[in-house]
Parts: structure tokens; C-alpha cells; sequence
């Protein structure tokens, strides 16, 4: 199990300025850019749940440069763009009318000073901060922090924390912060895993900030990728991280990681919707895998996200692992959430993705977590779906999506099987290069109890037997 910081606050933009030493974040454009106090302890506290329940931490370190300056328990608090400095503003917090949203009859204003806010920080910071955690936890081989995110999604910085940073990150930015924050990760932790570079979607994959701050058609003319050899920016920061290690022989980044929220309308972090909705959303997660398959969105073409992924560690960085630390396919109170979801899991496990984790979690009781139990915890007893991928095909994943493992503790091969057609359907299962026992246990969640995952009759299993 892997677990993701994500408390109320502190989450997503806020952990690029979050200061450990004082506990403060700023959330940026999400909320005026204000310094925000947490809880005394908060990630402590955090990492210790995940060790109570089992589960590993993945916590993001700051590669920005800039961390809040101080603690105010109350109102007013230290904000990036304050009334005092700048009048005229479109809107202002409510609960703090000195602190604005920084744009002004909807553009974003320029000459915000980062120390209003902020104080400068070094890789210092972030060894600091590693070090307290291998004082008080051990290190990532001892049991302590395993997972470190580079950031988060720093090709918006120039957006979402343009008070610190205006300028659009570029390639080189990229590479150098990488360089220099990474390498201080590894110094502190040699046994710590990292992440990078967190992208937040679809044209960061293959562009920087720079790249789009002409505005206009810019990707017709993206200049800072012209003056990187025309080199798609993934493929191109897996090239530097690899030249990093030939020259240093240390292995900076060990997982590519991107997030990936699906771009068909009204799917991601959205309700069910209506009927045409739940279909579109059912078949968008063919884009994590079928290079068949158009994207339904402004993107129109094939996405084929995790083999495009594979593909380019394999001409680029060989060995770096496969991670997406924010997706959401929606719906998660809802049926139709819970079927994308135990779709999406079947795809992560069969593409062979290293790791993921889920932005906005369901509520214990809502259908999303039943689709999370259905390969955790199907029976109330702990078992699981099997830990060794199986090959298993349908001849229709647009109505059948079939997944299958072996499990290891008592060789059992578990199927799960998704039905995204709405009606009882019924198909034949052909199972090759494994003798069965003359009985399959089935346990079912559908709309008919959505409150419970159901033991349903045993299934017969035929054993046909051919020869030459």
C-alpha cells in the first residue's frame, strides 16, 4: 500500500511551498497565495498513521526555492499579493480582504516581491528535513520514508506560484533543479527512492512552460524545445537524469512520474453524469493503453499512456520504473466510478505500472473504495487479487475488461472481471496453462448492493482437454 500526503490543505500545489520546520504552507493560486498554518507535526504525524497501517509514504520536497517565512496562528496572514501593495485586484479572500488573487481584470499582475511570502532555500532545506525523518524513522532500508516526490507539477509554477516565481520553468530549469535537489535526496537517504518530474498532463509531457508563454498557436514555434534539439521534454529529461549517472554513477531518479488526469469532458474529478457521460468515461480508460484508441477530448489522438512511458525509458533512461502519483477517473460515488476504477487497477497491474496513486480518495462506504477491496480485500478475510500477472484477453474491452494473477501464498489464479455494459451479460472464460479446481468462488459488487461486495454461487469450471 502506498499513500500519498494529501490532508485537508496540504496537498497537491501547497507542497512546493511547505515549510517543515514551522509548518506552514502557502497555497498559491488555489487560495490568494496565502501562508496557511497546519498542525504542529502534520507530516510526522502522517507517516506515522502510514506506519501503523502498513503503508509507505510518498512525500513531496520542494525544488521551487522559496518556503513561508513564518507562523501567524491568525488572520491576518502573509500573502503574496496584499491589498496594501496592490489595490486593484478582481477578487479578494473574504476572510482576509488584505490578501488578493493577483490578477487584475483577468490578467495576472507582475512585481509581486516573494518575500512578502517567502525566504529563499537551498538543497540545505531539504537534507534538513531528511535527516529528521532517518533521525526519527530510520532510513527508506530501515523502514523510513521510501518515497520522495521532485516537487509537484512545476511546469504551472509560473501559475499557481507566480509570486515566487514568474518565470515559466524551462528545460534547463528543470534539469539543474533536478540535478542539485535529487542529488541532496540521495546524499541524505541513499536508500531513498525519487520521483520525477511530476508533470501535471498532456503538453508538459512534451513541452516546457517556456514553451507556451508566447501564447497563441506556440506549439507551431516552441523555441525552448527548438534549442533542445526538437527533443520532446520527457524523452529529453530522461536523457539528462541518464547523463547525470554516466558521469557520477549515481542514479538520481528512479521513477518517471507523471500525472494524468483523463481530458474527455466531464470524466475526471466529476460527477457520474448522464448516460452518455458514464459511456465516455467507461471507454477513456482505453487511453492508458490502446494506441487504437482517439482520445475523446481536445487532445484527438491516440494517448497510449503507459506504453508511451515504457517506451521512453527504454530509448532513453533504461531501468527508471513507472509512476503516476495523481490520476482520477471520477464518479467515485457512484457505480460507474467504481467500474472505470477497478478498470484503471486492472490496467495498472497488466501494463506493468510500478506505482500510482489515486487524488481524492472515496469515502470507505462510497463505490470507488469497493473497487479498491475488490482486488485488496474481496472476502473480509485479507484475500487478494494475485500478485503475478496472468495473460487474459477479451474479445471486446469496451463491453468485458478481463484481468488475471497468480497469487503466491496459495497459487489460486483470480480473475477480475468488469462488466461496463449496464445489462447481465454472460461470456465464456477459456483458462490455458493452469489446471483449475472443479469449482471457481465468485464474489460480485454491482448497483444491486452497493454496499457490500457479495459471495455468489459457486461457478462450475469445465476442463476441455486437446490433442494433436
Amino acid at each position: 500500500m502506498l499513500s500519498k500526503l494529501q490532508k485537508e490543505g496540504l496537498s497537491g500545489n501547497s507542497t512546493t511551498r511547505y515549510n517543515w520546520q514551522i509548518d506552514v504552507h502557502n497555497t498559491g493560486s488555489d487560495w490568494y497565495f496565502e501562508n496557511i498554518p497546519d498542525e504542529i507535526g502534520v507530516t510526522d504525524h502522517f507517516i506515522e498513521q502510514d506506519r501503523r497501517t502498513g503503508t509507505r509514504t510518498l512525500l513531496t520536497v520542494p525544488l521551487i526555492g522559496w518556503t513561508p517565512k513564518r507562523r501567524l496562528a491568525n488572520h491576518p496572514y502573509d500573502c503574496g499579493f496584499p491589498r496594501t501593495v496592490f489595490p486593484n485586484q478582481d477578487d479578494f479572500d473574504p476572510w482576509d480582504t488584505n490578501c488578493g488573487n493577483g490578477e487584475w481584470q483577468g490578467n495576472p499582475i507582475a512585481g509581486a516581491s516573494p518575500y512578502s511570502t517567502s525566504i529563499p532555500i537551498t538543497t540545505t532545506f531539504v537534507i534538513s528535513w531528511i535527516r529528521h525523518l532517518t533521525t526519527t524513522y530510520g532510513t527508506a532500508a530501515q523502514g523510513g520514508v521510501l518515497f520522495y516526490n521532485l516537487d509537484n507539477e512545476p511546469m504551472l509554477w509560473n501559475s499557481t506560484h507566480r509570486d515566487v516565481h514568474p518565470t515559466p520553468t524551462s528545460y534547463d530549469e528543470m534539469r539543474d533543479r533536478t540535478y542539485l535537489y535529487a542529488a541532496a535526496v540521495k546524499a541524505a537517504d541513499p536508500s531513498a527512492q525519487t520521483l520525477g518530474p511530476v508533470l501535471w498532463g498532456w503538453t508538459a509531457y512534451f513541452y516546457s512552460a517556456l514553451d507556451a508563454a508566447p501564447g497563441g498557436a506556440w506549439w507551431n514555434n516552441p523555441l525552448d524545445r527548438l534549442a533542445h534539439g526538437n527533443t520532446p521534454f520527457v524523452p529529453w529529461y530522461l536523457q539528462q537524469m541518464r547523463a547525470y549517472e554516466t558521469t557520477y554513477g549515481v542514479r538520481i531518479l528512479d521513477y518517471l512520474d507523471l500525472h494524468y488526469y483523463p481530458q474527455a469532458e466531464d470524466v475526471s474529478l466529476s460527477p457520474a453524469g448522464n448516460a452518455e457521460t458514464q459511456a465516455r468515461r467507461l471507454r477513456s480508460t482505453r487511453s492508458l493503453w490502446d494506441p487504437t484508441y482517439t482520445d475523446e477530448s481536445w487532445i484527438g489522438e491516440p494517448v497510449y499512456l503507459i506504453p508511451r512511458m515504457k517506451q521512453w525509458v527504454a530509448d532513453n533512461y533504461p531501468g527508471t520504473r513507472l509512476a503516476i502519483t495523481e490520476y482520477n477517473w471520477g464518479a467515485l460515488d457512484h457505480i460507474n466510478g467504481a467500474l472505470a476504477q477497478a478498470d484503471v487497477l486492472g490496467i495498472f497491474g497488466r501494463e506493468g505500472l510500478d506505482l500510482a496513486t489515486l487524488w481524492g480518495p472515496p469515502e470507505a462506504g462510497q463505490p470507488g473504495a469497493f473497487a479498491f477491496r475488490m482486488y485488496r480485500n474481496y472476502d473480509g478475510l485479507g484475500h487478494a487479487f494475485g500478485e503475478t500477472s496472468v495473460r487474459a484477453v477479451s474479445a471486446d474491452q469496451g463491453k468485458l475488461s478481463i484481468y488475471a494473477a497468480r497469487r503466491s501464498g496459495d497459487g489460486a489464479l483470480t480473475l477480475m472481471v468488469v462488466n461496463k455494459t449496464g445489462q447481465t451479460f454472460t461470456s465464456t472464460v477459456a483458462i490455458t496453462g493452469f489446471t483449475p479446481a472443479a469449482t471457481a468462488q465468485v464474489y460480485r459488487y454491482s448497483a444491486a448492493n452497493l454496499s457490500a461486495i457479495v459471495r455468489a454461487p459457486d461457478q462450475g469450471v469445465t476442463i476441455a482437454l486437446s490433442g494433436v
